[in-house]
């Protein structure tokens, strides 16, 4: 849609993703993204950290059972979505807004991580692979290099 606000978030989960349903069965996923920069001085020589954004984000459907059962807490990601932004009032009267990412796309970082990809099967999360398999990994990406008969693009 014209005029929305996309972004592209790089940071770690605070937490596992929490997934809910809601009352029609309809699956969302809420999870917080932790971005700190970092910056070299030059005058002391080493690396100092910025101010953290953390941003809360948000999945639905099937991408949100997906998201769930891939990403922990403290994984590293890369997500864009649109940024949106919600207007509330506190018990006490005062009017605050609040900014969240509506995810439209999210991956685990592979700079100081290697992931191993599995594809959904007709709608449903990806499964561990079977324990007598010896190439499974913990952590949700658990089938090795492979992409079977398809075409890794």
């Amino acid at each position: 849609m014209a005029g929305e606000t996309i972004v592209t978030v790089v940071g770690n989960l605070t937490s596992d993703p929490e997934l809910r349903y809601t009352q029609s069965g309809l699956a969302v996923a809420n999870f917080t993204i932790a971005s700190t920069p970092r910056n070299f001085d030059r005058q002391s020589n080493e690396w100092k950290d910025g101010e953290a954004l953390f941003l809360r984000a948000s999945v639905w459907r099937e991408f949100a059972e997906h998201v769930a059962g891939s990403l922990h807490k403290g994984a590293r990601v890369v997500a864009t979505g649109r940024l949106v932004q919600n207007a509330y009032e506190t018990k006490e009267g005062e009017k605050r807004t609040s900014m969240e990412l509506e995810v439209d796309e999210i991956g685990p970082s592979l700079r100081y991580a290697t992931a191993q990809i599995v594809k959904a099967q007709g709608g449903q999360r990806p499964s561990a692979a079977a324990p007598s398999d010896p190439a499974a990994e913990p952590g949700g990406w658990n089938v090795p290099g492979s992409f079977g008969d398809d075409t890794p693009f």
